[in-house]
């Protein structure tokens, strides 16, 4: 480190900490998606659940902008459990994605520490 300029030194350190911001404000924004579509599948979830109790044959209606389409029960189920399908698959994405920027994160943290504990007595 000695054999550095303090001037490529600070682009070094400003470099690190752009890429630690970065990864910190795209963690946040992960996490934010997270508990949107965690919410979205729970609202589907209580959704599949209510038609399931319901018994016998009745007309099941769905919105569609400012109306409502009757639709029929085993095409409404079955919609509704491939959309909770697809959020669910979207939830494992993004929870890969936030695993990678908290390590991005976290190594880029690290690499600040660890240049300010080597550092000599500045």
């Amino acid at each position: 480190m000695a054999t550095l300029s303090d001037d490529t030194l600070r682009k070094i350190l400003d470099q690190i900490h752009q890429t630690a911001l970065q990864s910190e404000r795209a963690l946040n924004v992960v996490k934010q998606q997270i508990a949107a579509k965690e919410r979205e599948r729970r609202i589907l979830q209580l959704t599949i659940e209510e038609i399931s109790s319901i018994q016998g044959d009745v007309n099941l209606y769905k919105g569609v902008g400012k109306m409502f389409m009757m639709e029929p029960r085993p095409k409404m189920e079955k919609d509704l459990k491939a959309e909770e399908k697809e959020l669910s698959e979207d939830i494992k994405n993004l929870e890969k994605k936030s695993k990678y920027l908290e390590k991005q994160f976290n190594d880029a943290n690290g690499q600040l520490r660890d240049i300010f504990n080597s550092a000599p007595g500045r």
